[in-house]
């Protein structure tokens, strides 16, 4: 269990990117969801012992990570949002290459790894192909395969299914899936679909704060019969938003389709059944709502 309490880091040009963050995660996939700029990778690079905290602590399983990052390494496997690759140096050497970075001092025990990493990893047949010429959803998935060297306890990935086709995001999904439920996986992204599909229980972060925690059913649950959905012409969206709290819009065929939260049914909308996206969006929407509130009074 990875448990951080009280998490601040503010940078030097005075961006406060975590303001006593806290959360417990059990084994298994947890979704951290937040909009760009949220901090979201400020957190798993504080997380990740790659930079330091203002305040705070990070305990994972007896490690208290903020006084000894070496042991927390030891059991980490990071996936950054963006993974660059040595260009004309085939995946077996690069993977060879990390695995000995990693530790792995033993030739024939790295062979094993390596080889079965690009099995698992769905690339074994493409082993002596230049990483630089692979697709983004094979880069994604050499990224697992480098983060999985050491069977680490602690897998993080950041932003992993952002710019992958269909076909390739759902194959990154399995794979995730396959790791099974023995290790801490956080997977962070702003695409409320990954978390939907995989994570039994997920966190929103927000201008460096954690505004939501809790399993997606649950919290999707607590919407049901507040969400009111509209078909609407593009000229009426200033209109609706006037005078309904709108938590979403998207465009259908050419119309904008509203979804707005009331107790009670608006005349002319329809009962919308509450999803994951309609969670989060509703969340965002109070918290900047309370911040504009909080702007005006200061």
């Amino acid at each position: 269990m990875l448990t951080i309490n009280g998490l601040s880091k503010t940078y030097d040009n005075g961006v406060k990117a975590l303001d006593d963050v806290s959360l417990t995660i059990p084994k298994g996939m947890f979704g951290l969801l937040g909009p760009n700029g949220a901090g979201k990778s400020s957190l798993l690079r504080t997380i990740a012992t790659l930079q330091e905290a203002d305040a705070g602590s990070i305990s994972f399983d007896g490690i208290d990570v903020l006084k000894d990052p070496q042991a927390l390494r030891q059991r980490l496997g990071y996936l950054p949002q963006d993974f660059g690759v040595y260009p004309r140096i085939s995946a077996y050497e690069l993977l060879d290459h990390l695995a000995i970075l990693k530790g792995l001092k033993v030739k024939s025990e790295r062979k094993e790894a390596v080889e079965g990493l690009l099995a698992q990893t769905n690339l074994y047949q493409y082993r002596n192909k230049a990483v630089s010429g692979f697709s983004g959803g094979m880069c994604q998935r050499f990224g697992i395969a480098q983060a999985l060297l050491g069977d680490p306890d602690l897998l993080i990935v950041d932003e992993p299914t952002a710019g992958l086709d269909p076909e390739e995001r759902n194959r990154f999904h399995n794979l995730l899936v396959a790791l099974g439920e023995d290790k801490v996986i956080i997977l962070s992204t702003h695409i409320v679909d990954d978390v939907s599909e995989l994570c039994p229980e997920m966190a929103v972060i927000a201008s460096g704060e954690i505004i939501l925690q809790g399993n997606p059913i649950v919290l999707t649950k607590q919407l049901n019969d507040q969400v009111w959905r509209k078909t609407i012409d593009q000229n009426e969206v200033a209109e609706i938003e006037q005078d309904f709290n709108v938590i979403s819009k998207r465009l259908f065929a050419g119309k904008t389709i509203v979804h707005v939260i009331d107790e009670n049914a608006p005349l002319g909308f329809e009962h919308a059944p509450a999803n994951l996206e309609d969670v989060y969006f509703s969340i965002l929407n109070k918290h900047r709502a309370g911040q504009s509130t909080s702007q005006n009074a200061a």
